[in-house]
């Protein structure tokens, strides 16, 4: 499949089969991870999976996760992470997005729906799942089979702004 087509035909799913992702695809989600780039290639996201059922109720208690069979909280080190040195950018944050966005592609390709989660307690997480105070859960990916209907792969020309009012300066379609 062509890239745009992937990007247009995944959305995130809020609910899932009560079917476990299998290890060989979830070995090609973290591979899409790990391939994908960071910041002065500082690679400071670390990723806890989580997918047995005791995890997971952990995980509930501080996000919804729509009960998918599979979460990855992504954390990252802000000490690991390159930073930019003109205004002290920590770029943290966007490195471990740019491996979400990756996973979320790759689950795709994979027949796998996902969801980006933000609004979690990251207090709960560092809790439940004793993460260490160098890391800092930026998000978590929620990942199963879908039970929904699958989006319009063309809904974007509705649900997005045009691409004119995202490009700044002289550019035209």
């Amino acid at each position: 499949m062509k890239f745009l087509e992937l990007a247009k035909q995944r959305y995130s799913v809020r609910a899932y089969q009560d079917r476990k992702v299998e290890p060989e695809k979830l070995e090609k989600i973290l591979e899409a991870a790990h391939v994908a780039p960071t910041a002065a290639n500082r690679q400071p996201v670390r990723l806890l999976v989580v997918q047995e059922e005791e995890g997971l109720l952990k995980v509930a208690k501080a996000a919804n996760i729509y009960q998918a069979p599979l979460a990855v909280i992504v954390c990252a080190d802000h000490e690991k992470a390159w930073v930019r040195s003109y205004d002290n950018k920590n770029t943290c944050d966007i490195d471990a997005t740019i491996l979400t966005d990756h996973m979320m592609l790759e689950a795709e390709e994979l027949g796998l729906g996902s969801v980006w989660i933000c609004h979690f307690r990251p207090d709960v997480l560092r809790e439940e799942f004793q993460i260490p105070d160098n890391l800092e859960p930026i998000n978590i990916l929620a990942v199963g089979y879908s039970s929904e209907s699958p989006a319009s792969p063309e809904r974007h020309s509705q649900t997005r702004v045009p691409v004119k009012d995202i490009v700044l300066g002289d550019f035209s379609l």
